[in-house]
């Protein structure tokens, strides 16, 4: 369902990519780089306009481990736009946990794949509207592909059929990430995100290789929901405000807050 069907405006969202307490970037999943402290990040987008924020502790899964509650809480009680949390949520009681802590939504990757009938409790249980499934693909001579443990183990079945489930499931968006423009600033997978768009009757979140205003009007043109960039906002290069305004001069409705 894309932005023109469900008659919600477009949405900029910025992710922290989170690693041992700090914000960091990398490109393809790897040679991280560290951009700073979650919280002072967090303000700031908000104080820029960002619509939402997603921070994402990128080794919990990996390495078996929880994401700490006390900086989702630290985060949480400085903000007030919507906060999605993701990494090492294993069960629902986790997802409780995070929600309590002041989560608006939860993502799911490792756990949806390994347990797909946490999506259908959590739906249940606290609405879709909080579900996030997170899919990393990645495109191969083979096709794409897609992963978890933070983009290092595949997945031995469909991906298409994937997205189908998650959203059959109780999913309330889907986050896309192309693991091959992740970092890359070439653009989001624009084709990739189309497809997913048409074929799931819910949210749909680009994200992977942003680098200027140009990139997130083409993939909302091409039916993206919202799309989230990390880098190019945790480098200076833009603000949150002045990739709306150019949305906004090429005929495209975002909010604009304060």
């Amino acid at each position: 369902m894309s932005i023109k069907q469900s008659g919600l405006m477009p949405r900029i969202i910025v992710c922290l990519d989170v690693d041992n307490g700090r914000v960091v970037k990398g490109t393809n999943f790897k040679q991280l780089r560290d951009m700073g402290d979650p919280v002072e990040l967090a303000m700031a987008y908000e104080q820029q306009g960002a619509d939402e924020l997603v921070f994402l502790d990128i080794s919990a899964s990996n390495e078996n481990r929880p994401t700490a509650l006390k900086l989702v809480t630290e985060i949480a009680t400085n903000l007030s736009i919507p906060f999605t949390v993701g990494g090492g949520l294993k069960k629902l009681d986790d997802v409780k946990a995070f929600l309590d802590a002041g989560a608006d939504k939860v993502a799911l990757n490792t756990t949806a794949v390994l347990q797909p009938e946490i999506i259908d409790q959590t739906a249940s249980s606290y609405g879709s509207q909080c579900v996030v499934v997170a899919i990393d693909v990645n495109q191969s001579e083979q096709g794409l592909n897609y992963y978890i443990n933070g983009g290092r183990k595949l997945v031995d079945s469909d991906f298409s059929e994937w997205t189908k489930e998650v959203a059959a499931r109780g999913a309330g968006e889907i986050l896309l990430t192309a693991m091959h423009k992740d970092g890359t600033g070439s653009g989001f997978d624009t084709e990739l995100t189309r497809k997913i768009s048409q074929q799931v009757p819910v949210q749909v979140i680009a994200s992977g290789g942003a680098k200027n205003e140009q990139h997130f009007l083409d993939a909302f043109n091409q039916g993206a929901d919202a799309c989230l960039a990390a880098g190019m906002f945790h480098s200076g290069d833009y603000t949150v405000s002045q990739v709306k305004n150019y949305l906004l001069d090429n005929g495209l409705k975002v909010r604009i807050y304060g």
